[in-house]
Order: structure tokens, then C-alpha cells, then sequence
């Protein structure tokens, strides 16, 4: 607990701790990873392709963090479970966790099957469920609290009209997961929040950062409604994340933290 009389920067420092990143193969998943790593904490990082992993794992090294690979996603129990334990087994402890794993499928709901619609609430809201309890069970049989971030998005709270039904549904629902477990794990010092983007740098969203007719239109009709006149970048992510991960946001918990340059505010 911050006393006021520190160096607030002490505020910030994760050295030591032990945090798990899931997906961390995904574009918001290795930034966290990375940034974790060079905040000083050792990682256990989960994802179902290996081979990304270990070249993830290799850079985290890098920079000085100790860092083990799990190549599993958080799709059953069974599989959360194994991360949990994994990162208890190497590190002793879990101090932090990250569920970074996610999908969309964009697809009108008249054209979209309940098999797609299931893949995507799976993805995203299962599994995040899955390994909060998995990590979460641990942090209160270790007794000295924890935080747990999970991956929101602006379009948990706000609609869209290019077939995303199925997207926005999971996305509100890991906000009501967010601000359920902030309610219920308040008492054993575990905080609970989520991190909401808009549009940010990743492979999926690369097109529309291009000098291409069809980007500048998209981008144009986008940055009418953020107020920062500008795309996101994977950095945007990294302070709030830090934020989330530290001792600065031990009075937070329950929140969904919007990095979105103002997009939901209007």
C-alpha cells in the first residue's frame, strides 16, 4: 500500500514478481510480455504455437527477464489448470496474471452459424474465465493478493455496425467478469480490472495504417470520432498495463481502462 512518504516511481516496480501472460503470441500479448520482461518480472508465457513462443521467450530473455514457455491455451480446465501450476512450479508464486488471448469473427448474425458465434464466446470469454479461476484459486491459497488484467475492448461498450454481434458480446461479458471478480476477490487484495482498445497497430489492423485509398478512407471515417486524431500503437498499451500489473493501482479494482484516445468519451 502506497504510504505517500516513497519515491512514487516505487510505485510502478514489478521487479521479481510472477506473472503469467496467456496468448501472449498475439499482437497485445507479446507487448505485454515485453513489457513485463523489462519491468523485471519472470514470465510464464502460454499460447498454443510453439515455435512463436520460444522466439517470444528469446527476447524476454533478452532483456534480462527469466522467462518459461507453455504452449497451451486457456480452452479447458485441464489446460488453464497446467498454465497455473506451471508458473508455480518454476516461480513458486503467482503475483500477476494477463489474459491476452482473444478472437473476432466479423460476420452479420443472419449469416453467422451458433458454431461461430460459440467459437468466438470461447475464445473470449471461456477461456478468460477459465484461467482467471485457475490463477485466481492460487493467489488466494498464497494469501497476499494479486492482479489480474483481462483483455476488453471499446467494443465491450459500444456497438458497431460491420457484423461485429458476436465480438461485442464477449467483449461485455469479460467486463461483467472484470467488475464481478473485483467485487468478490476485494477481500483476499486481489484486483481485478481490464484493458479496452480501440484500433491499435497489429498485424490484423496493419492495413489501415497503409497509404492506400481504401485505409485513408477507413482511417478517416474512424478518426472522426477520436478526439486524439490518431491510431493506436502497441505502446499506448504499455503504461496502463504497467499501471494495472503494480502497486499503483492497488486501490483499482473493477475497472475497465479504456486505451482508446478518447473514442468512447463522445
Amino acid at each position: 500500500m502506497a504510504t505517500g512518504s516513497e519515491n512514487p516511481l516505487s510505485l510502478f516496480d514489478i521487479r521479481g514478481r510472477s506473472a503469467i501472460v496467456v496468448g501472449a503470441s498475439g499482437a497485445f500479448g507479446e507487448l505485454a510480455s515485453r513489457t513485463l520482461a523489462a519491468a523485471g518480472a519472470k514470465l510464464t508465457v502460454a499460447a498454443g504455437k510453439a515455435a512463436e513462443l520460444e522466439k517470444l521467450a528469446a527476447q524476454c530473455r533478452a532483456l534480462g527477464a527469466d522467462a518459461r514457455v507453455v504452449v497451451r491455451r486457456s480452452n479447458t480446465a485441464a489446460d488453464a489448470e497446467a498454465i497455473a501450476e506451471a508458473a508455480v512450479k518454476h516461480f513458486g508464486v503467482i503475483d500477476i496474471l494477463v489474459v491476452a488471448s482473444g478472437m473476432n469473427d466479423v460476420s452479420t448474425i443472419v449469416e453467422m452459424s451458433p458454431e461461430r458465434f460459440a467459437k468466438v464466446m470461447e475464445a473470449n470469454v471461456t477461456g478468460s474465465w477459465l484461467m482467471a479461476r485457475a490463477a485466481g484459486a492460487h493467489m488466494i491459497r498464497q494469501g497476499h493478493g494479486g492482479k489480474v488484467v483481462l483483455t476488453s475492448s471499446a467494443r465491450g461498450l459500444l456497438g458497431h455496425p460491420a457484423g461485429y454481434s458476436a465480438y461485442c458480446a464477449s467483449k461485455s461479458a469479460v467486463d461483467g467478469i472484470t467488475r464481478a471478480l473485483g467485487c468478490e476477490w476485494g477481500k483476499y487484495g486481489i484486483m481485478v480490472n481490464a484493458i479496452a482498445p480501440t484500433v491499435f497497430r497489429s498485424p490484423l489492423t496493419a492495413w489501415m495504417f497503409e497509404d492506400t485509398e481504401k485505409a485513408r478512407t477507413a482511417r478517416a471515417g474512424f478518426l472522426s470520432r477520436v478526439p486524439l486524431g490518431r491510431l493506436g500503437e502497441p505502446g499506448d498499451l504499455a503504461g496502463p498495463l504497467l499501471f494495472l500489473c503494480s502497486r499503483a493501482s492497488d486501490f483499482y479494482t473493477g475497472h475497465i481502462l479504456y486505451a482508446d484516445g478518447g473514442y468512447t468519451a463522445g
